[in-house]
């Protein structure tokens, strides 16, 4: 049963797990669950475990050195906090298999913190990719030469990533 304390202790998890993602404090973040696992369904990729997670980690922030969010609204379930936000950057490095383009992103995302009792479990986050390539592309100027090379690399990449 979810009781205003479990409620508060839920809350307070996911809004440390946010701050420290933020932050870049890995070893915080990682605290928060004694089995770190994300699932990223827009790319179907599941990081699953301590090693995994930080390579996630390391990843994305090499991409979007920047990355940070504006909670939009949380939510609580019988055994989750769902929050919806944005999730903003910009596209520093690679992103996958997509070259950096220097563009900023702004992307509605939905992520669920799922909980056994006050035991966080696993993130799993949900997203419109397109609406992300469609920024990270857009920002490009397409009349400048130097940057076709790049869109056609961009594009190779992605459609590598959305395989």
């Amino acid at each position: 049963m979810l009781t205003e304390t479990l409620r508060a202790t839920r809350e307070k998890i996911v809004l440390d797990h946010f701050h420290d993602e933020v932050a870049q404090q890995w070893d915080d973040v990682l605290s928060t669950f004694p089995h770190p696992r994300y699932e990223v369904i827009a790319t179907g990729v599941v990081h699953d475990g301590n090693a995994a997670v930080r390579g996630y980690y390391a990843d994305t922030r090499t991409a979007f050195p920047d990355q940070h969010h504006e909670m939009i609204q949380l939510r609580h379930s019988d055994d989750a906090v769902i929050c919806e936000f944005y999730l903003l950057g910009t596209h520093l490095g690679p992103f996958g298999s997509i070259p950096a383009t220097g563009s900023r992103f702004k992307v509605r995302m939905t992520a669920y913190f799922i909980f056994e009792d006050d035991v966080l479990v696993c993130e799993r986050i949900y997203f419109d990719v397109l609406t992300m390539l469609k920024q990270l592309l857009g920002g490009l100027d397409f009349k400048k030469p130097k940057n076709w090379l790049l869109v056609v690399k961009a594009l190779l990449g992605a459609r590598k990533e959305l395989k």
